[in-house]
């Protein structure tokens, strides 16, 4: 059975969202949750038939979004290091947290390791397409700079990651750019291009409106630029719907229109809430860490602790692994 290590202290709004999550998950799918928190607030959420169900290990130390993410690696009580310990001790397959992401990263890479060859993990998230596919960003925060030689592993990993989670063939790999031909990019894209060329599934430069057309299934950049798509993205979508619910509530027969498309919007909303998805995997690491937003529901728990149940099912650290190394025959 998988095991998944739960950091029950993390997030903005205490144990009560993981802990709701937890049991979500638990009612869907059968593996063994490791929440991992103060004891006695994780126990006065609990109903009495799950508390056999759930493991808990006692954590009396919280890292909090203002501390530095450097404080983990002294902080050996707190949630999050102790829910990464119980993966690199073997006692948990994969970790959920959806608290302090520095942190969450930092102890992820330097305690349970990198996988062979790989220089450095990188942060994954997938975005909403017109093919109804989902494509996949990375990096999305976790290396502000990069090396052309990170992007090509990027590529690389990104790669095996959509063919496995996303059960893509041979998924088409793009170098962000600002432009599609090949002498557009900045000197680390034209060198991360060169590398790229002819590897497996890569299509050339991307822009980055291909993000979203379903015209490329893994776009490759670093995290500084990965990240600002990512919250411009939110930020789009979250100033669209408050355009529409403003328009709306203007005219009566725009209310009458949003009652008849109502399953539209239901649908939109599920294709652009953070909490379908529930995290973002590091990967590149030995094992497995699904970051989560601090604003998780139980809803993006549940998803976060599905992602990572499929994640270790996959097979995806293995493949990556095995592909760096005939590149580096």
């Amino acid at each position: 059975m998988i095991r998944i290590a739960i950091d029950a202290m993390g997030g903005d709004f205490g144990p009560e969202p993981i802990v709701k999550g937890t049991l979500e998950a638990l009612k869907e799918k059968s593996f063994q949750p490791i929440l991992v928190g103060k004891k006695d607030e994780i126990l006065s959420l609990l109903p009495k038939g799950y508390k056999d169900k759930i493991l808990i290990v006692e954590a009396d130390d919280v890292i909090d979004m203002g501390d530095a993410a450097t404080d983990a690696l002294k902080r050996k009580e707190s949630s999050i290091y102790k829910a990464i310990e119980l993966v690199r001790e073997g006692q948990a397959d994969g970790v959920v947290s959806a608290g302090h992401s520095g942190a969450t990263m930092s102890l992820a890479t330097l305690r349970l390791g990198r996988l062979k060859h790989v220089l450095r993990p990188a942060l994954v998230t997938s975005m909403p397409t017109k093919s109804g596919k989902r494509s996949i960003l990375m990096d999305a925060g976790a290396n502000v700079d990069c090396k052309a030689e990170h992007l090509f592993q990027f590529g690389i990993m990104g790669y095996y990651y959509a063919q496995d989670m996303f059960k893509l063939s041979d998924p088409r790999v793009g170098l962000l750019a600002n432009g599609e031909e090949d002498s557009k990019g900045n000197e680390v894209t034209k060198e991360a291009f060169k590398m790229l060329e002819g590897q497996k599934g890569f299509i050339g430069n991307v822009e980055g409106n291909n993000i979203f057309d379903g015209s490329c299934d893994v776009i490759v950049c670093d995290g500084f630029i990965g990240n600002l798509v990512l919250k411009a993205s939110e930020g789009v979508a979250s100033t669209i719907s408050f355009f529409i619910k403003q328009y709306i509530r203007k005219s009566p027969i725009a209310i009458t229109g949003a009652l008849l498309m109502r399953k539209v919007f239901k649908l939109l909303k599920k294709e652009i809430d953070y909490a379908e998805i529930g995290g973002a995997p590091l990967i590149g690491i030995k094992g497995c860490a699904i970051v989560s937003h601090g604003k998780s529901n139980p809803k993006a728990i549940k998803n976060a602790i599905f992602q990572a149940i499929r994640y270790v099912n996959t097979g995806v650290n293995e493949h990556i692994e095995n592909r760096l190394e005939e590149l580096k025959k």
